[in-house]
């Protein structure tokens, strides 16, 4: 790999419910440009901040792309970008079409604006967005690729409820998007399904009713906007800090969603000790990270596989701009293993999760938020 420095919806087709499964975005092919061999056809990626090595939501975008290197032939090219927003978005996806690319997909909802740019001036170049929609309608050459994260966090906020040693829990984000905000959301109502099921009811800050309920920190759904954030994806020390305040505060375990500053979690965990746990998201912690035994589980999006598609498919003339939208139902999202964890949540939890996400994939529990893609 060479490295430099509303629309019309659809869903992919279920073909199982483990995150290995592809996700197979529907609607009609539209080729925007002449099939090329895969030796000649350039797939190119660059990040919105934060890198590709941030054991999360870029490095598994990466990932995907190089499986299209290895298996389909194609060559890929990727550049990262500054951490701060708009910092040379434009001149960086210029630079990556003098190349030669053939299509090129941004990570990251900051590159909306200038991908959706590059896309109305390049119409025989494809081009892809993760995890934001583009900011102009009617363009047969430009597909986001999203995610119903609020399904799978859900289930984390149930689990993570119901093991918690602490009486509380936690999140907290890198920037208020869409795409962040759905999985805080999400895990607000997992925790909230399981107070109700004991029988309480807790608040975002003030605990809850009848002393039976688990204490929801850093998010209030009432009140979103004053969630904590980090103010970007890539201020490892500032995660770190709202890490040691939750846990400061009583959270027994905590869900950051912060890409590459979500780091800083790892360090604040480590500190804390004890029972102390996490919920990572995008990619399976245990697996990316090098705190494999303060994993309790992961919120995952395929977002390898949906990129892998992708690419596969603007490499052989079959590109279409329908949207990909993983969920429940067809694996493109979905509650890692337990791992280690897996004799500390107890079993009556276990049960009640798995019960839960066969509802959502049945269509007899919604589990919906303001954020989810359309």
């Amino acid at each position: 790999m060479e490295t430099v420095v509303k629309k019309k919806t659809c869903s992919v087709m279920a073909l199982g419910l483990t995150t290995a499964l592809a996700l197979a975005a529907c609607g009609s092919a539209t080729t925007t440009g002449s099939p090329v061999g895969p030796s000649d056809f350039k797939a190119c990626m660059l990040s919105d901040e934060g890198g590709f090595s941030d054991q999360s939501f870029t490095q598994s975008a990466k990932d995907g792309l190089d499986r299209a290197e290895s298996e389909l032939g194609v060559k890929a090219i990727v550049t990262e970008t500054g951490s701060e927003p708009d910092s040379g978005y434009a001149s960086a996806i210029d630079s990556l079409l003098r190349q030669g690319c053939r299509i090129v997909i941004g990570a990251g909802a900051a590159l909306a604006e200038d991908l959706t740019d590059a896309a109305e001036n390049h119409p025989d170049i494809d081009f892809a967005l993760i995890d934001a929609d583009f900011t102009r309608d009617g363009l047969s050459n430009a597909k986001p690729l999203l995610f119903t994260v609020a399904e799978a966090a859900y289930l984390a906020g149930y689990t993570a409820a119901g093991t918690t040693t602490t009486g509380a829990v936690g999140t907290y984000g890198g920037r208020a998007t869409p795409a962040v905000q759905g999985f805080m959301e999400g895990f607000a109502q997992g925790v909230a399904r399981y107070n109700a099921d004991r029988g309480g009811r807790a608040g975002a800050t003030g605990g809850a009713d009848g002393g039976t309920g688990v204490e929801l920190l850093g998010w209030d759904p009432a009140d979103p906007e004053n969630g904590s954030f980090v103010g970007d994806f890539s201020d490892v020390a500032g995660s770190r800090r709202i890490a040691e305040q939750l846990f400061a505060q009583g959270a027994g375990i905590i869900m950051p969603v912060a890409g590459n500053a979500g780091r800083g979690a790892l360090t604040a965990v480590a500190s804390a000790g004890g029972d102390r746990g996490i919920v990572w998201v995008d990619a399976d912690g245990y697996e990316y990270t090098d705190a494999s035994q303060y994993m309790m589980t992961s919120v995952i999006k395929d977002i390898g596989t949906a990129v892998y598609d992708t690419v596969n498919d603007a490499s052989s003339g079959a590109f279409s701009a329908d949207p990909s939208i993983g969920t429940l139902e067809n694996g493109g999202v979905s509650l890692a293993p337990l791992h280690d964890w897996d004799s500390r949540v107890p079993a009556d939890v276990k049960a009640r999760v798995e019960g839960l996400r066969q509802q959502i994939i049945d269509g007899s529990l919604d589990v919906s938020t303001r954020y989810d893609p359309s």
